[in-house]
């Protein structure tokens, strides 16, 4: 018959295992290097997209509603932020796979080198 552990045991077996260790590595450096792509699009790709296209700044497109008046803000449609974070997105997405593509690459280039 199986030993009982109760909840903190299986609790510690659990959180022992080395893919759950490897795990939250992974998820600690993708967070980090979220952190990179970011910035690498909004500090440096951004500003070239803008400076190609005139230095429109999407996230100010909006379909007002109703104007601001002394007593209320304005309600409006910003359809613009949902551009800006479809195009950062692209951008992020477009990135990562370049980087991923390139790891791939080095990955494949040594496995055949070790072929050889």
């Amino acid at each position: 018959m199986a030993e009982k552990k109760g909840f903190f045991g299986e609790f510690k077996e659990f959180i022992s295992r080395g893919n759950v260790v490897d795990m939250a590595v992974g998820i600690i450096v993708g967070g980090l290097f979220t952190a990179i792509v970011q910035s690498f699009v909004k500090d440096i790709l951004n500003p070239i997209l803008g400076f190609l296209i005139g230095g429109t700044d999407f996230s100010e497109l909006r379909v007002i509603l109703k104007a601001a008046t002394e007593t209320s803000e304005e309600v409006a449609i910003r359809y613009g932020n949902l551009i800006q974070a479809i195009i950062q997105f692209v951008l992020t997405a477009l990135v990562l796979f370049v980087i991923v593509r390139a790891m791939n690459k080095m990955k494949a280039a040594q496995e055949e080198a070790k072929k050889n």
